[in-house]
């Protein structure tokens, strides 16, 4: 069942398993409320079985990429295209974040993104990998995020 995130009202609605729930709705929620402001796009999500195309074209390119498998317990995810960019995020239980932002034409601007919610931990597999800058944010509190370039067709 899709849910419309709402930026004004931050709820933890499908989130619940999480143990930094209210952190992981907060970034939800940042990432709704910016693509409201950018591209007028309402934010909506869907649980992560009833979407598996959105996380396995993620995982696709983690693998293919980074050989990265995320060990974390996905939860949400959505797909949907701004501006000719083609974005996916995946909400997983540990709170941590993915996004791709994958350009349709040619030659455009490909990346993966990973954004950590306030008070979990950096995730073992990215570590090592990979240093996070701090953001502030009012409905996220800080953010740490990370990101590295697409290379490949996907």
């Amino acid at each position: 069942m899709p849910y419309t995130v709402d930026f004004e009202n931050v709820s933890t609605t499908g989130l619940e398993s999480s143990p930094v729930a209210q952190a992981l709705a907060g970034l939800r929620a940042n990432e709704a409320r910016y693509f409201r402001n950018k591209f007028d796009h309402v934010f909506t999500v869907t649980p992560a079985a009833e979407a598996p195309e959105v996380l396995d074209w993620v995982n696709r390119i983690l693998a293919a990429e980074r050989d990265l498998v995320i060990s974390a317990q996905p939860l949400e995810v959505t797909s949907f295209e701004v501006d000719g960019i083609r974005m996916a995020y995946v909400f997983y239980d540990s709170g941590l974040s993915i996004n791709v932002m994958y350009t349709l034409e040619d030659e455009g601007k490909r990346a993966v993104g990973f954004k950590l919610s306030d008070g979990m931990d950096v995730p073992e597999e990215l570590a090592s990998r990979f240093k996070f800058a701090r953001q502030k944010s009012k409905l996220a509190g800080v953010i740490r995020g990370s990101y590295f370039v697409i290379k490949g067709e996907y």
